[in-house]
């Protein structure tokens, strides 16, 4: 006596052919038509079609008809919106990016290799988090400024021993006339801009943040402020 129980009961043969020499066509006829430097991206959605269907051909082996069927069908729905996922992969980054630039305003978005761009925070401010020497810190943008200015918080953290300095440098601000120590940042970095050997000053007095001032923002490739966005660009 047969034992059945031991068989495969898939009757989706047939449909594994059609899928196959279907896929198979297909490709055949996407890849006359692929533009020029899109073969490594074609191999990989190939590459993705084919997991999809092993999983599927195991299905229609080991279940009967009307469940493979319906396998086919999840399958076939995941495919199409993996392949659109991956069409459109760009767009949902750059949605990703400006929902994280949203909620957190200072690390910015829709970062370039030659651009990245702040949405001014409460009070209409533009905060940014810049690398300074390897050192994230915060920095106000304040185009009044004539140099970056480090809070002695900052300086501190940035390697600065404020009680050594010489503080011989004096400005006229709204809250009176302040003290400031010369001091050289090896690389200061927003993104993908980087400004080397830019000059600053410590400021001898308390401060809310440290500035973004002019010794950086005047050798970048230039800033622009639309609606309530800035963009930096790069040299």
């Amino acid at each position: 006596m047969a034992e059945n129980g031991n068989k495969p009961r898939g009757g989706g043969g047939w449909i594994v052919t059609l899928i196959l020499l279907g896929a198979a066509g297909l490709a055949a006829w996407a890849w006359v038509r692929l533009p020029e430097g899109a073969e490594l991206r074609f191999v990989y959605l190939i590459a993705l079609l084919a997991f999809l269907g092993g999983s599927l051909l195991w299905s229609l082996r080991r279940a009967p008809l009307s469940r493979s069927l319906r396998h086919a069908a999840i399958w076939l729905v995941l495919g199409a919106v993996l392949f659109v996922g991956y069409s459109f992969r760009d767009e949902a980054r750059y949605v990703l990016d400006r929902v994280a630039g949203d909620l957190s305003p200072e690390r910015g978005y829709g970062a370039t290799d030659r651009e990245i761009s702040f949405r001014a925070g409460p009070g209409g401010h533009y905060s940014v988090e810049a690398m300074v020497d390897g050192v994230p810190v915060e920095l106000m943008v304040d185009t009044g400024a004539s140099e970056v200015v480090l809070t002695l918080e900052d300086a501190r953290r940035l390697g600065f021993d404020p009680d050594r300095m010489t503080f011989s440098r004096t400005y006229q601000t709204a809250n009176g006339i302040v003290h400031g120590a010369p001091v050289v940042l090896q690389k200061l970095a927003i993104g993908p801009i980087v400004v080397e050997n830019v000059r600053a000053s410590v400021n001898s007095a308390p401060m809310e943040g440290s500035l973004l001032g002019m010794t950086f923002l005047s050798r970048i490739g230039g800033y622009s402020v639309s609606g309530n966005v800035l963009t930096l660009h790069a040299p």
